[in-house]
């Protein structure tokens, strides 16, 4: 099978148009028509089928194009090995949550002077990431669980733990409020509203174990993407939610220490299987895993 056919309909698989594939890969629209054509021939199989004026990929088509990223992604890894030495030249697409991207992506952005490879940053949840990486929309996803509520990840990736945070209970404040045990603190909370996030189970999916261990269930009445918001929500009497320690509350909101268990966000970088050994994610790759943890925070455990 000829590479560069594969790699035409890799991109039809993902942009649905021959039209978008041609202005993608800087070819006509023809010359994708004839490439497919030529794959169908050497498979041996139909790979497209009429969709009113346009044409979709079958489903055998389908199965080819997910074989496809594993042979393409197994063909850069090999062209990698056998050119080591090349300096790393290219564009490296990352999808990630906020707090990675300031915390672990832009302090890597000056290192970069100087070198070929450059970084495309797009804001996702983790779920987001991991479908753009899946369609291979991206190169590399930063994403989180927490422990209380671990994340899955298919065979198809490859996870790098990052680094690790503390998070507690914000609650409108009170100056009497004392530092309490986790169940004791979250039990004291089983008659408030609960704030969660909006795009994103797993903070709902912490409270609920919380909730549990104090055995009650939480009632969720808001949702907010935003942490800034969460704030507000919470200084409004609104309802109570989890907060990341080390950030600065806003007036009127109290941080509570959440403890046995504690609450660690855990961040992982994840790849897909075998694209780590392509230059230039290898060195953004090599950068994050060595770029140190910050004080009081501690390696993510595997």
């Amino acid at each position: 099978m000829e590479t560069r056919r594969l790699e035409l309909l890799v991109a039809l698989a993902r942009l649905g148009s021959m039209r978008e594939v041609a202005e993608e890969m800087d070819v006509t629209t023809s010359t994708v028509s004839q490439q497919i054509a030529a794959l169908a021939r050497e498979t041996g199989t139909v790979l497209l089928e009429p969709a009113g004026r346009r044409v979709r990929l079958t489903p055998a088509g389908r199965r080819l194009a997910d074989h496809g990223l594993t042979i393409l992604a197994a063909v850069d890894a090999a062209r990698a090995d056998l050119d080591a030495d090349a300096e790393p030249a290219g564009t490296v697409r990352v999808a990630g949550f906020a707090t990675a991207i300031r915390r672990s992506l832009l302090p890597l952005l000056a290192s970069l002077d100087g070198t070929r490879v450059r970084m495309l940053i797009a804001e996702h949840e983790p779920a987001e990431a991991l479908d753009l990486l899946a369609e291979d929309a991206v190169d590399l996803a930063l994403v989180y669980d927490y422990a209380l509520a671990p994340r899955t990840v298919d065979d198809r990736f490859e996870v790098t733990p990052l680094w690790t945070a503390r998070w507690g209970l914000g609650r409108p404040a009170e100056p009497a409020m004392e530092d309490l045990p986790a169940v004791s603190t979250v039990d004291r909370h089983r008659d408030h509203d609960w704030i969660v996030n909006s795009r994103n189970d797993a903070d709902e999916r912490v409270v609920a174990a919380l909730a549990a261990y104090a055995g009650f269930t939480p009632r969720i009445v808001h949702r907010a993407d935003s942490l800034d918001l969460v704030q507000d929500l919470v200084a409004e009497g609104l309802g109570v939610g989890l907060l990341p320690e080390g950030v600065s509350m806003r007036p009127g909101v109290q941080l509570l220490a959440l403890r046995e268990p504690d609450v660690l966000l855990r961040a992982f970088a994840v790849v897909g299987r075998g694209r780590d050994a392509w230059a230039p994610l290898a060195l953004i790759m090599g950068r994050l895993t060595h770029a140190g943890v910050p004080p009081g925070d501690s390696a993510c455990p595997g």
